[in-house]
C-alpha cells in the first residue's frame, strides 16, 4: 500500500535540509516537463488547426454541414452493417 500524501509529506519535512532541498529540486522539475509537454501539446494542436484551416481556405478539403455528415455516417455504418 502506497503511504498518504501526508505521511510522505510527514517524512520530507524530517529529511535534513540537502536531501530537502534536492527532493524540492527533483519534484518542482518533474512538474515543469509536464507543463512543458502540456506547452508542446497545445503547439501542435495549434498547427494541426491552421493546416486544417489552410485546407479549406485553399479548397483541398470542401465543409459540409451537419447534417450531411450525419447522412454519410448513417450510410456509412448501414454498409459495416451489412457486411
Amino acid at each position: 500500500m502506497q503511504p498518504s500524501f501526508e505521511e510522505v509529506e510527514k517524512r520530507a519535512h524530517a529529511l535534513p535540509e540537502d536531501p530537502r532541498m534536492e527532493l524540492a529540486k527533483s519534484l518542482y522539475e518533474s512538474v515543469e516537463e509536464e507543463q512543458a509537454s502540456e506547452a508542446e501539446i497545445e503547439a501542435a494542436w495549434g498547427d494541426e488547426i491552421k493546416r486544417r484551416l489552410d485546407e479549406i481556405d485553399s479548397g483541398k478539403v470542401k465543409m459540409i454541414s451537419h447534417e450531411e455528415f450525419l447522412s454519410h455516417l448513417d450510410a456509412h455504418i448501414a454498409r459495416k452493417r451489412q457486411a
